[in-house]
């Protein structure tokens, strides 16, 4: 019998070996970290995050969480930098550290949040948030910073924010860069329960007016909180968006498809939401194409079920799905993630 039993034990914990090194299960990335977007640059896919937390070793004697400021919370000070991860098969991560920090950005004192990049003239535009602000008298924004590669080191390339005022009731945090097909960049941005939509220069540094003379366009669709993203499908054009509470358990994604980049965006449903069985905090998120292919991943931060600090956040990943008429399928969470798969 306790042949048998120890038998049982090593086919158990094999299978489990094996399980974690055929898939990256969930949390795919270690630690507290929120916001990811996802991208594929040169055949290998790239997450960029923002720092939602420390562990407890570390946090007891971060300097930065008796630094003196004007944050919401105090967390916000340690907030500083944005770290990236690198894979060749979405479960085997290499982790690149500050590959954008405060010391590249001479105009931020804390809260730099929220990464978006995109490849362009050679070159990778890291746009973020900074300093968290609450009125159009405070220092801060949405910026953007420059590297050769995208493990950086970025820097900032304006040396002050790209946008920095409070514009249709959207605080300057949250942006997403999206191309089109032909070629031009627009910005979908904003908190507070409001989105603007501006279009970018093509050197991605300067705000052009859109062909009516205006520079912001309101786009905020139904329930809308924080957190736009972009993309397009077979001509159609699928907005998303996080609804809820950030630090509470109902935070979720939404979407919408429009013909237009400008929309209309009228919103068809939720597609991922809290599961009492796996996690709650469910948003955020990015979505991944495997290039070429009808192929999608969903990366998102969730937080642990029973966990109550609104900072304990943790990156997901997993597949999304279309159905024959083109409506995203409500996104099952697990623990398992995704298998691992190599880009052609």
């Amino acid at each position: 019998m306790k042949l048998l039993i120890a038998l049982l034990s090593f086919t158990l914990l094999t299978a489990c070996e094996h399980i974690k090194e055929e898939s990256s299960g969930n949390p795919a990335i270690e630690g507290w970290y929120a916001d990811p977007e996802g991208v594929v640059f040169n055949n290998e896919f790239w997450i960029y995050t923002t720092l939602s937390d420390l562990s407890p070793e570390v946090k007891e004697n971060a300097p930065e969480l008796k630094k003196k400021t004007r944050a919401v919370h105090q967390i916000y000070n340690v907030q500083t930098y944005l770290d990236a991860f690198s894979s060749k098969d979405l479960v085997h991560w290499t982790k690149h550290p500050k590959v954008l920090s405060i010391e590249n950005i001479k105009w931020l004192e804390f809260a730099l949040w929220a990464p978006a990049i995109i490849k362009a003239n050679g070159k990778y535009y890291l746009f973020f948030g900074g300093n968290d602000i609450q009125n159009d008298n405070q220092c801060g924004g949405i910026g953007v910073a420059i590297a050769d590669n995208p493990a950086g080191p970025f820097k900032d390339a304006l040396g002050k924010p790209l946008i920095d005022k409070i514009i249709n009731g959207a605080q300057p945090i949250d942006q997403f860069v999206f191309r089109d097909d032909d070629g031009s960049y627009y910005m979908y941005y904003g908190g507070w329960h409001h989105c603007n939509m501006v279009k970018l220069s093509p050197d991605l540094l300067r705000i052009v007016p859109f062909e009516d003379g205006t520079y912001y366009k309101s786009v905020t669709p139904e329930n809308y909180v924080e957190g736009p993203f972009m993309l397009k499908r077979n001509g159609k054009y699928y907005f998303m968006w996080s609804e809820g509470s950030w630090g509470g358990a109902d935070y979720s994604v939404a979407y919408a498809i429009a013909d237009s980049p400008y929309g209309p965006f009228d919103r068809v449903g939720k597609i991922l939401q809290q599961d009492d069985k796996i996690a709650t905090g469910a948003g955020h998120h990015s979505v991944i194409q495997i290039p070429g292919k009808d192929e999608w991943y969903i990366v998102y931060h969730r937080r642990p079920l029973g966990d109550t600090d609104q900072n304990h956040r943790q990156v997901c990943i997993d597949k999304m799905y279309f159905d024959e008429n083109g409506y995203i399928k409500p996104v099952k969470m697990t623990f398992e993630g995704v298998k691992a798969i190599e880009i052609d």
